[in-house]
């Protein structure tokens, strides 16, 4: 059954929007700002050659660089300066997620409320710096040996100054989506930097379709197996709209209090998702998997048996290539790993537990503190697994169709799951604005406007 919000929401009427002018200012400014992130990804790094790194840009391809190029829109491929988009931020954000936990003194400053969480964004600015800066370091090393054994030379003058000015240009771009990102969030529609992200996803989606389409023009790919992609792409949508909505709602009760109606009981729920983890599982075990074939790719490929780094970098290779059943077992467990492991850091049963007991509130039939604790515990444990297998069908189904049907299809479940869940959310905070500039409407049609008198 669905609650009142829900169906209060479902009452909006779209047909009022352009009288909303607060909303109309900010889906026209977050697109502004998406236009300019999309600019940005075609101005290149100073000293690169564009020619030369788009003959070489093909030796990428499997690599983790090609994992992360879906998330720039292109923008790593052609090495701009916003070539490292926003996964700098996401990266140190999770680190600073992780050290909360880990550390209490970071963990005393996140009860210290807006001021805390005013400081912990600060150092997540600072690790921002320190990250784009070690992997724009490492990105010029990189570009001044890549392709020497195919005697092509993306970078036109290497040296000092070249690394110097390439990280520069890198921190600048990274930190520049931030602040964009943050204005977008304060200005904008949903969260900045998830939009930009998403911005960069669906920037290669019409390039999929196209090819798509035109490999079944050609015959390349059977005309069955074309609408087989297109019905397997509109259920894993609907599936991930499920599953993304899908809650364990825990029912929490507060003890009786005396109000105008007499004495009466406080009820709410603790809504628990079953899928808690979002998307970091599916990134972290994608990324460690394909970390051998990138080395690889930047050590220009050197044959066995040149060093035992050479033949050990290579003999990964062979067995970790992308969609090989080593690949497909250890990306399975990996992401049930880092399900289970993420889940931990950013729920804690013992803390929550604690919170509901100092404010007077339990669970029906569990007594408070730990009993309520292990509870908490088992209840997650459950939900968890099963977002783990949600979360292994839905990146494991597309690597399946690509290696034994010979089906193109370029958008993994880890795409997916960022734009469909990105969208969701967005159509979440423009259902709040139009619902705030209708809401005397909407008390009308609810019949709600005598009882509040």
């Amino acid at each position: 059954m669905a609650s009142a919000a829900d169906q209060l929401a479902s009452s909006i009427s779209f047909s009022k929007f352009s009288k909303a002018t607060d909303l109309k200012k900010r889906l026209w400014f977050t697109l502004g700002a998406l236009i300019i992130f999309r600019m940005l990804s075609y101005v290149p790094l100073p000293g690169i050659d564009p020619t030369q790194l788009n003959l070489l840009a093909t030796q990428t391809s499997g690599g983790v660089l090609d994992f992360f190029n879906s998330f720039t829109g292109g923008a790593l491929n052609r090495m701009s300066v916003v070539a490292l988009g926003v996964m700098p931020y996401i990266t140190a954000s999770i680190v600073v997620q992780l050290a909360t936990s880990l550390s209490p003194q970071l963990n005393a400053i996140k009860k210290e409320g807006e001021s805390g969480r005013k400081r912990l964004n600060q150092y997540t600015r600072y690790g921002t710096v320190g990250l784009t800066a070690i992997q724009g370091w490492f990105i010029a090393v990189g570009l001044e040996s890549f392709g020497a054994s195919q005697g092509l030379q993306a970078v036109i003058e290497p040296g000092l100054l070249f690394r110097v000015g390439a990280v520069i240009s890198l921190v600048g771009g990274t930190l520049f989506l931030m602040w964009l990102g943050e204005q977008i969030t304060s200005r904008g529609i949903g969260n900045g930097i998830s939009l930009i992200i998403m911005a960069g996803i669906v920037a290669g989606l019409p390039g999929t379709i196209v090819q798509l389409f035109e490999s079944g023009r050609t015959g390349s790919v059977d005309p069955m197996r074309l609408v087989l992609i297109i019905a397997v792409v509109v259920a894993l949508v609907l599936f991930i709209c499920f599953m993304e909505r899908a809650q364990r709602r825990i029912l929490i009760q507060y003890p009786k209090r005396q109000t105008a109606r007499g004495v009466q009981a406080e009820r709410s729920h603790l809504p628990l998702k079953l899928n808690t983890a979002g998307v970091i599982p599916p990134i972290f075990a994608s990324s460690l998997l394909l970390l051998p074939l990138t080395i690889t790719q930047f050590a220009g490929q050197a044959p066995a048996g040149e060093s035992w780094w050479g033949d050990l970098v290579i003999s990964l290779n062979t067995y970790l290539r992308h969609g090989s059943p080593l690949y497909m077992a250890l990306y399975g467990a990996g992401i049930i790993f880092f399900s289970f492991f993420y889940t931990a850091v950013v729920f804690n049963p013992e803390e929550t537990a604690d919170n509901l007991k100092r404010y007077g509130g339990f669970i029906p039939g569990i007594r408070p503190g730990k009993n309520t604790e292990t509870y908490f515990d088992y209840v997650l444990t459950r939900i968890t697994v099963v977002g783990a297998a949600y979360l292994t069908v839905i990146c494991l189904l597309p690597e399946y169709l690509v290696l034994s049907m010979g089906i193109p299809f370029l958008m993994g479940g880890t795409s997916l799951l960022i734009v469909v869940n990105v969208t969701m959310d967005t159509v979440t905070q423009i259902q709040s604005h139009l619902l705030a500039h209708q809401y005397g409407d909407l008390i009308k049609k609810a019949k709600l406007k005598g009882r509040t008198r």
